[in-house]
């Protein structure tokens, strides 16, 4: 049993509902079974465990590669499901990788703009867009409010917009810009 897994059993998901009044909206959006790319915006570093209250499935993260350079931290988030990212230089590893997964079926959470940090986001990145190109999963879009506090006591919102149904096909630069645009806008909306 991974860490994730655990979490889960012991109630992870509860508590933080109870602890920071998380309200849910259209979380049956998210499919039950199957490959899908969960894409939110970035607030705080706090958002994956935010995003894990959504739905039971697991949900695995890409995490920038910074965090996997301490053994024992790089450990912790394996066992959390995430792999390493280098952002900002197109990672064909950690591409391989998502689509790996993707063809097992299992839930990926991208948070495409790449930084909790306000002033490091230079806009929306495309790999959540060439993943679902690639691979023919759904965009789920989710808009996280009320995280940027934590760790206080706060209410957090937790809205799950329509998946943007993606048809696979190779990936261009501008598909995966067009189909960015239209998830951050998705995510806005939500």
């Amino acid at each position: 049993m991974n860490a994730y897994a655990l979490l889960a059993r012991c109630g992870l998901r509860e508590l933080l509902r109870r602890l920071y009044s998380i309200d849910v909206v259209g979380a049956e959006r998210i499919p039950a079974s199957g490959p899908a790319i969960v894409a939110a915006n970035h607030e705080s570093i706090w958002d994956p465990f935010v995003l894990g209250v959504v739905t039971e499935r697991e949900i695995h993260y890409l995490a920038k590669a910074e965090l996997f350079r301490l053994r024992p931290l790089a450990a912790l988030l394996r066992s959390l499901n995430a792999f390493p990212v280098e952002r900002g230089r197109g990672d064909r590893g950690a591409i391989w990788e998502a689509q790996r997964r993707l063809e097992r079926g299992e839930l990926l959470g991208i948070f495409p703009q790449g930084s909790s940090k306000p002033e490091r986001q230079r806009g929306w990145q495309r790999g959540a867009a060439r993943l679902a190109l690639a691979s023919g999963a759904p965009l789920v879009p989710v808009r996280l409010t009320g995280t940027r506090p934590l760790p206080r006591r706060t209410r957090i919102r937790i809205a799950v917009g329509e998946p943007i149904v993606v048809e696979a096909c190779p990936p261009t630069i501008a598909s995966a810009r067009a189909l960015t645009a239209r998830l951050e806008q998705a995510v806005a909306a939500a």
